[in-house]
């Protein structure tokens, strides 16, 4: 692993940054607060949200935990190799993350439902078994075109469906409510971020270097089919009930996300009608800049790495 004789320069400023990242979630104060907020003044529809929310990022990070290393397996480029360890390693102090969440916030009963969730209620065993079935796809048959599939697997999980459930956390912040628990999501989104980075910089690479792997029409047909059913799970579990976060709102934030993570590897938006300026979550920068971070939530790029202990720190670009 020469790491003095990289043949990709963005993925050796990638490492500096992700190594930067590191904190303890054990650290995180103020979750005592979050309980009683949690018991005493959400709303039966919020906290049933929050449960539902948490416990799908939840199996979300635990997929990624267990598959990243099945896609390094078949990557040669020791700095990639490294970036993907690191992501490994992040995803699973995601878990942990949330853990402390849930030991924090709910009962013991109450945590063994959420984290089993997906046992219970179908559309999130939908949700999860399909991007759960393409990593499956290429486990089974490693050749190429599983691989891309699940290239894109992990590119809607980490662009898409994580932000999604961010942006709820982040609006119940807004609210005034559940601050400790948003200050976490916070530090897992500044990750999650560099992920995204990291899988646009893979997809660009692949198509300079093997053309016939790259499939656009497969993108945007996965892509398809992830924002409809984000709008069908936003439906479920949001509708109307919550004044603050509806279907409505999440329908347009899911498909301006996926045609900005489109365009971050070169390819046309899906939804043409909406435009970059159609936010109907206009208080997540300004939650940012709040709190001492400046991330933009639709690009690529990062203006700012901090360590987790301070929020704030030294500046790195892309």
């Amino acid at each position: 692993m020469n790491l003095n004789n990289a043949k990709y320069d963005w993925a050796k400023k990638m490492y500096t940054v992700m190594i930067w990242n590191f904190r303890v979630p054990e650290k995180i104060s103020g979750l005592n607060e979050d309980s009683i907020q949690y018991r005493d003044e959400l709303t039966d529809d919020e906290r049933k949200a929050f449960d539902w929310i948490i416990s799908f990022l939840i199996f979300l990070d635990s997929m990624q935990t267990a598959n990243l290393p099945n896609l390094s397996e078949y990557i040669t480029a020791p700095e990639v190799n490294l970036l993907l360890a690191i992501q490994t390693f992040q995803e699973a102090i995601h878990s942990q993350s949330y853990a402390v969440i849930l030991e924090s916030v709910v009962d013991a009963q109450k945590r063994d439902e959420i984290y089993y969730f997906w046992r219970e209620d179908s559309f999130l065993l939908e949700r999860s078994k399909y991007i759960g079935g393409l990593y499956q796809d290429f486990i089974d048959e490693a050749n190429d075109k599983n691989f891309f599939k699940a290239m894109i697997a992990n590119y809607l999980l980490e662009g898409l469906y994580f932000y999604n459930g961010f942006a709820f956390f982040d609006t119940l912040c807004d609210q005034q409510k559940m601050k400790a628990t948003d200050r976490m999501i916070n530090y897992i989104r500044r990750d999650e971020l560099s992920h995204v980075t990291l899988f646009a910089n893979m997809f660009k690479e692949l198509r300079r270097e093997f053309p016939h792997m790259r499939d656009e029409a497969l993108i945007k047909e996965l892509f398809t089919e992830a924002v409809q059913q984000e709008i069908k799970r936003s439906h479920h579990i949001l509708g109307d009930r919550i004044v603050w976060i509806n279907w409505r709102n999440t329908e347009i934030y899911t498909k301006r996300l996926a045609n900005d993570r489109l365009r971050q590897i070169d390819i046309a938006p899906l939804y043409p009608d909406v435009g970059v300026d159609d936010n109907p979550y206009q208080h997540l920068a300004r939650l940012q800049d709040n709190n001492g971070e400046k991330w933009n939530f639709f690009e690529s790029t990062v203006t700012n790495y901090v360590q987790s202990n301070t929020m704030s720190g030294s500046r790195e670009d892309f």
